[in-house]
């Protein structure tokens, strides 16, 4: 039993978080082909006899791998940390456009939203 608890604990953040984990997979697998990509092109470049492209080569190929790996331990970590919700404080432009949407309103509207006090049962059951 306790390998289907596993199991369905596996497979319901797999498909939670499918769009991260693939993005993370894809991360990997380019730091993986880096080295054969390396490859190709060293022979290219001893083909063509262009031995001063090397260095390049190399910082380019160990850049592209540290990047991915970090990249993809960044994403990994992060997976279930909680967003943060901002709360915006209102300023005098939102203030002025509030101002704006109640002239929409007709008196009678204005008066049915800010003078009366809508109630639901759970405000009845507290004030008892």
């Amino acid at each position: 039993m306790f390998k289907q608890v596993k199991s369905a604990l596996f497979w319901y953040y797999l498909v939670k978080f499918r769009k991260r984990i693939s993005l993370i997979m894809l991360l990997l697998l380019i730091a993986l082909f880096s080295n054969a990509i390396y490859s190709d092109v060293i022979q290219y470049l001893t083909l063509k006899e262009k031995l001063e492209y090397f260095e390049i080569v190399l910082i380019s190929k160990w850049f592209i791998i540290i990047f991915n790996i970090v990249l993809s331990v960044y994403l990994f970590l992060t997976i279930f940390k909680k967003e943060k919700i901002d709360i915006k404080v209102k300023t005098k432009k939102e203030t002025k456009k509030t101002k704006k949407d109640e002239d929409k309103f007709s008196k009678r509207e204005q008066v049915f939203l800010y003078k009366k006090k809508i109630r639901n049962k759970a405000d009845v059951l507290l004030d008892k």
